[in-house]
């Protein structure tokens, strides 16, 4: 199998899973929805993979999405005749909801779920769940965008999965590499822990226990694996991306009002929930002294060359000096390694900032060109308030995010 790695501070192992176990150490979930097709052929085949590899107890549980086909009565008939496979009934779609209810009743010190369709290779299953049986990792998710890792899908679900995981990590600052993969696993008092933090109940699910987890320090293990796409998925693209969306925002908004809960398992890189508030406080004042310092250097340039060159000039001194302050007060970035990179990436910020603020005050002239000034100075304040957060967000999450080295170990 393929290396995989951390990508957490590493904290303190677990004790490992007793080497006999009397029951199932594995408890592997398969949600469904409608998959009457797929079911049975799916499931025979990762029972005879586990009986075969698989050197624990295991259960696979058969958790149905409020199904309307026949899956209900196959689910049932194979949970009858395959002693390791049971069969759970919800009322209510939702893969959130499933792995919730199946893993909360569950006592198998390891949890674990992956796709019916089986996208993900089998032989990646046991490198999935073997650092949490040893107690080396709190979770292990398997990905399709690390190294190693091989995919056969359409272009369309490829642009959408990187795109995807590229906001989370410039939004949410997240190490994590596939938050998506129908492939991961939890160890139990883990997952206790965890499962009460996490409020969404359907696709999102997965992206905010990885989100509340990689927060407070826990151990996350990467495993590439080998994907081929369902032609014949029931994934609503379209819809299931505009959930995504509005959980990012969600989760963006707790993290900046420091209402997101920590586990207390592990405190983490983070530190205390109060450190983000801190953060977005100095970097208020940080920014009320540079538009200060903007407008007295405007009026000093603006006799000698204009107002256009001297807004420009300004701008630029300012922008540099607000990285460099922010770099030291509100981030805590001390040394001169990475500097430039930082000062490149907040220019690229800033540039950003000011496109929000210029093609705000342009659209507002194109839909209205009588506009008053009125208008214009509502418009502006919004924008530079969206433009603020927007910075925030950039320099917290991308400008001055620790490098990870292999292990997951921030790097300056």
């Amino acid at each position: 199998m393929r290396e995989a790695g951390l990508v957490t501070v590493p904290g303190p192992h677990r004790p490992p899973v007793p080497a006999h176990h009397p029951e199932p150490v594995l408890e592997l979930v398969v949600p469904v929805f409608n998959e009457e097709a797929a079911l049975e052929p799916s499931v025979r085949r990762l029972t005879a993979h586990l009986r075969e590899t698989f050197p624990y107890p295991f259960r696979i549980t058969v958790t149905d999405n409020a199904s309307t086909d026949a899956t209900p009565r196959i689910a049932a008939r194979l949970a009858a005749e395959l002693p390791e496979v049971e069969w759970l009934r919800l009322a209510e779609k939702g893969r959130g909801r499933a792995l919730r209810a199946a893993w909360s009743r569950s006592r198998a010190p390891v949890l674990a779920y992956m796709d019916v369709d089986l996208s993900t290779e089998l032989t990646a299953l046991l490198p999935l769940v073997a650092p949490l049986i040893s107690g080396h990792s709190d979770i292990a998710i398997g990905t399709r965008l690390a190294p190693g890792s091989r995919v056969v899908r359409g272009p369309k679900r490829e642009i959408i999965s990187r795109c995807y995981n590229a906001l989370l990590r410039s939004t949410l600052s997240v190490g994590f590499s596939d938050a998506q993969c129908g492939f991961k696993a939890v160890r139990r008092d883990v997952a206790e822990r965890l499962l009460p933090l996490v409020r969404d109940p359907e696709w999102f699910f997965d992206t905010e226990l990885l989100v509340v987890a990689e927060r407070d320090g826990l151990r996350i293990h990467e495993v590439p694996v080998d994907w081929v796409d369902d032609p014949d998925s029931r994934v609503d693209l379209l819809a299931t991306a505009l959930a995504d969306l509005r959980g990012i925002a969600r989760i963006t908004l707790a993290l900046l009002r420091g209402t997101l809960p920590p586990t207390g398992l592990h405190r983490g890189a983070d530190g205390p929930p109060g450190r983000l508030v801190t953060q977005f406080a100095r970097f208020a004042a940080v920014g009320a002294v540079s538009t200060l310092a903007h407008l007295m250097l405007y009026a000093a340039l603006r006799p000698a060359v204009g107002a256009q060159v001297a807004n420009a000039l300004a701008l630029l001194v300012c922008a540099v000096a607000n990285t460099a302050a922010n770099r030291r007060l509100t981030f805590g970035v001390r040394g001169r390694a990475g500097a430039l990179r930082h000062q490149a990436r907040g220019m690229a910020a800033f540039l950003v900032g000011l496109a929000l603020t210029g093609g705000s005050l342009a659209l507002l002239h194109h839909v209205a060109p009588d506009a008053s000034h009125r208008a214009e100075l509502a418009v502006l304040i919004a924008a530079n308030l969206t433009a603020t957060l927007l910075r925030f967000v950039l320099l917290r999450a991308w400008v001055f995010r620790p490098r990870r080295d292999r292990t997951g170990a921030a790097a300056s």
